[in-house]
């Protein structure tokens, strides 16, 4: 993938940026993307908030939290339909980006670059604890990368890993508590034969 607008830097205006929050299941990573957008929106800077449109667990129109905190969005088909923002927009959140198409890193880059603050929530691994989708490179492009941590459900420990429960292999299931559950590097190695 070829980010050719990566080091343009508008010399007058504002600057954009990318903010990645990342983590295993039930982390807190949509907690934390809807504070910083409540905190933008506190400060009156216009905001606009998308998800992807496959993602409808909670609600069609909103980012819901695990603990219920929501914050109104809209759904997309693809990475390409963030770039049809208002012209005004000052800050943009994402959630559920390991969801989105390979071009969504650009797509942040081209919004960075036009004064944007991009703030993007998702997993980094999947089930099988491997990268997912297009995060890895989303947190290499970030001026800012938020790693949080679930508790592991097994021994106590702070939880990196999704381990799924329910008995499939297909890498995207939509679930919650009684398909995944938070786990520490020992506990997920353990029981992932």
């Amino acid at each position: 993938m070829l980010f050719s607008e990566l080091h343009f830097r508008s010399k007058s205006g504002p600057r954009g940026s990318i903010e990645v929050i990342c983590g295993s299941m039930f982390s807190g990573k949509t907690e934390e993307l809807i504070r910083r957008l409540r905190r933008a929106q506190i400060a009156k800077l216009n905001v606009e908030i998308f998800k992807p449109k496959t993602d409808t667990r909670y609600d069609e129109y909103a980012v819901v939290s695990h603990d219920s905190n929501s914050i109104q969005s809209t759904p997309v088909d693809n990475s390409v339909s963030i770039l049809l923002l208002g012209a005004n927009t000052q800050v943009v959140g994402i959630d559920e980006a390991q969801f989105f198409d390979d071009g969504l890193p650009e797509i942040c880059v081209k919004l960075a670059n036009r004064g944007i603050r991009v703030i993007v929530a998702g997993l980094d691994m999947d089930f099988q604890g491997r990268p997912f989708g297009p995060m890895p490179a989303l947190m290499s492009i970030a001026e800012d990368v938020t790693k949080v941590h679930a508790i592991c459900v097994q021994c106590g420990a702070p939880a990196s890993f999704s381990y799924r429960t329910a008995d499939t292999n297909t890498r995207v299931l939509l679930g919650e508590k009684e398909s995944y559950e938070p786990r520490c590097r020992q506990c997920f190695c353990d029981n992932a034969e």
